[in-house]
Parts: C-alpha cells; structure tokens; sequence
C-alpha cells in the first residue's frame, strides 16, 4: 500500500488479464458454430449479419453509461455487472437448444432473401442483446488499464492485454472444435462459454482490486459533448470507427466464405481462427515490445494499417493457401496497430476521463460494428469474396488519415517533457 492507501500497480495487471481471457474465451468458443446455428434456427446470411449486430447495438446504448459510472463509482464494480450481465446473457442463449423450432414469420424477399424467424432464433437475438446492453466490459478494463499504467508502458502494457485477448481466440476456436463433435454438437461448447463467464464473474469479485481508490470521490461526470471537446479526440474516434466498420465487415463475411467457397467445416474454421490468435500473439509479445522501444505510436499505426488492408485484398482471392497467408499479415498489421492506437487514445483523453472516453469510444465501436455487420452479409450475398476488397479501402483509408496522428504525438511528447 502506498501513502494514499492504494495498492501497488503491478500487483493488478494479472488478474485484470485474466479477465480478459476468460472473457474472449468464451467469446471465441462461440465463433466457428454460431453461422451453422443460425442456419439451423431457420436464418440466412442476413440474419446472421443481424443477430452479430444485436451486440453493439445495445453496447451502444451501455457503454457510455457504464464507463461514466466506473469513473464515478469505480472500475471493480462496473466490470463485475459487465461480467454478470454476460454470464445471464449466455444462460438466455443456452434455452434455444430447449426451445421448440416453431416458425413465427416467413420471409422470402429480393433484398433480404429467403428465411424464417423461429423462437430460438428470437431467443438468439435477445441473448445478443442482453449481451450488448452490460458490454461495457472492454471499455472500463482498457480505463482500467490506463489507470495503471505510467505512459510510458502504456503500448507495451496494451499489447499484453491483446495478447490475453488472443490466448481466448486461440484456445476458444479450438476448443469448439472439440466439444462440438460430440453428440450434444454446439450445446457443450455454449454450456462451456456460460461456465467460463461464471468464472470471470468470480475472479472479478474476489481477485481484481479497485483501480480509483484515490480517485472515486474527486472524479466528476462527463457528457459526450465535453468529450468530443478535447483536443484530438474526435479525429481518434473517427479512425477508431473505420477500423472497427473494417473488422465487422470481415467477421460476419469470414464465416461465411470460409463454409461457401473454401468449404471448411466448424473443425477447420476453429484450427484457422487458432493459428491467427497464436500470429497474434507473437507479433504482439515479442516483436511489439521491440518496436514500441524503437518507433513511436503513430509510425505503428501508420505501418500496421497498410498491413492490415493487404490481408483483406488476399483474402479476396478465395485460395487456401493466400487466406492462410493473410493470416499472418492480419496479425502483423492489427497486431502493432490496435495497441497504438489505444495507447495514443488513452494519452490524450488524461488521466481523469479514461472512462468516459472509453466508454464513447466503445459507442463509436458499437455504431461502427452494427453498419460493419450488417452490411458485411449484404456484402456477401452480392459480392462474394470481393466484399473483402471493401474492407481493405476502408483500411487503407485509415492509413492515409493515420499521418495526421504525426502532430498529435509530437504535441504528447512536448507537454511530457515540462
């Protein structure tokens, strides 16, 4: 404990990173069936694309609030509601095995092509939604983080949370892969993603410490217009926007040309997501410790997106062989941009409003996810595998914008070195 009653800073990284494994373990357990169990609930390519938005759409309405509130109130008790919520969420999800598959609506358009709307189906997209409304959960760890963290290792200290991130997409795919090939099929892997959420629930309640002690009583409240009011945070958010409007439209249309054109099963799709989380992680151990030593945040930015657009142009080629080599280029390009990025956010948003500023930017992510998703199937259905080509213009795009972020890191370094 330190003068003002606070606990040493590094004694809180560990379980902080724990949490965030579990969280994306379950999360990633889930990925390579969920295409198949909305195509067995009577949906489509469209719906599919829907029941993904389900989750930042309502993210949109609970983050900010969530992250005001653990500013005010502290970030332990807010990550521990975050964590409840999605532990009930993933309860709600499991009742659509038990559900009887009774069609309520018919759909068979030109636009939306031809499906059904069954109650498990309905059940999917509330467990989505209940989700999404207390997934205030990446936004208060990255306050969290900040709040731990000297400025200094802020990079460094953001790849290892990506690098926790990524253990749970490595062993999540796999392990679906696994429990899948059961008899019970994706109710184990979805029985084992609401265990693993109970979890994270009790590590969060009975290991993680409070990271505002000194802080709860003297911090204020802070409204979207005051946020967008400091200095270079609206042109972050923009660029936080497009990555995200890129991600989404790659995660709903993977799934999809992965089972139409490369014909993989959920086996192959979870061993594909695995070997891009164990990428990941070296870029993000190893050789971002190493860069961030050498090259300030914005040069990784502006290096990682011209990477990461390249990985959607391969992908576009529907080989095998260039969509594992996309692969590695995903992981090279997002692993040194995304940690950048954070840590250029968290720099400028100071120490006082990290929670606010995280939580609007988890809005921004959500409204980002929900066009990404959607549009990501409709890509899909009209396009085919060219739809990654839309992607890789939207990060591409960040690129170019990426080089006005120059000024902002020199600005950083000016007002440190007072």
């Amino acid at each position: 404990m330190d003068e003002n009653g606070c606990e040493p800073k590094k004694l809180r990284l560990f379980p902080l990173l724990l949490i965030t494994f579990i969280d994306t373990l379950g999360f990633g357990i889930v990925i390579p069936f969920l295409v198949f169990l909305v195509d067995q609930f009577g949906g489509n390519a469209i719906v599919y694309g829907f029941i993904g938005a389900m989750y930042p759409a309502f993210q949109l309405i609970g983050a900010p609030i969530l992250g005001r509130l653990s500013d005010i109130h502290g970030r332990k008790k807010i990550l521990f509601i975050t964590q409840a919520g999605t532990l009930l969420s993933w309860i709600i999800f499991l009742l659509a095995f038990f559900t009887p598959l009774k069609t309520l609506v018919t759909v068979n358009s030109t636009v939306l092509g031809t499906f059904i709307i069954t109650i498990p189906l309905l059940i999917l997209f509330i467990a989505r939604s209940f989700d999404g409304l207390t997934g205030g959960n990446i936004a208060v760890a990255n306050a969290y983080l900040a709040d731990i963290t000297e400025e200094k290792d802020r990079s460094k200290n953001f790849g290892k949370m990506s690098i926790s991130a990524n253990l749970g997409f490595i062993i999540g795919p796999a392990l679906a892969g696994l429990l899948s090939i059961t008899i019970y099929k994706e109710l184990i892997p979805v029985l084992a993603a609401a265990l693993i959420s109970l979890v994270g629930t009790i590590v969060i309640l009975l290991y993680l410490p409070e990271s505002k002690q000194c802080k709860i009583r003297t911090t204020k409240r802070i409204s979207f217009r005051e946020v967008i009011g400091i200095k270079n945070i609206p042109y972050m958010l923009l660029l936080y926007f497009l990555i995200f409007f890129g991600f989404n439209i790659f995660y709903t249309a993977f799934p999809l040309h992965a089972i139409r054109s490369l014909q993989w099963t959920v086996a192959e799709m979870g061993i594909y997501f695995s070997v891009l989380g164990i990428l990941m992680i070296i870029v993000q151990g190893p050789i971002l410790s190493r860069a961030v030593k050498k090259y300030p945040d914005v040069h990784l930015v502006i290096a990682g997106s011209v990477v990461l657009g390249t990985n959607f142009v391969l992908l576009a080629s529907g080989n095998v062989a260039l969509t594992y080599l996309a692969a590695a280029f995903f992981a090279l390009g997002n692993g040194i941009m995304w940690p950048s990025i954070m840590s250029m956010i968290s720099k400028l948003a100071g120490e006082d409003n990290q929670g606010a500023v995280q939580g609007f930017a988890s809005s921004i992510s959500s409204l980002a996810s929900i066009f990404g998703l959607i549009l990501g199937g409709f890509f899909y259905e009209i396009f085919g595998g060219r739809a990654f080509m839309v992607a890789a213009v939207i990060i591409y795009t960040v690129f170019l914008l990426s080089f006005r972020m120059l000024s902002f890191e020199k600005k950083i370094q000016e007002e440190a070195g007072r």
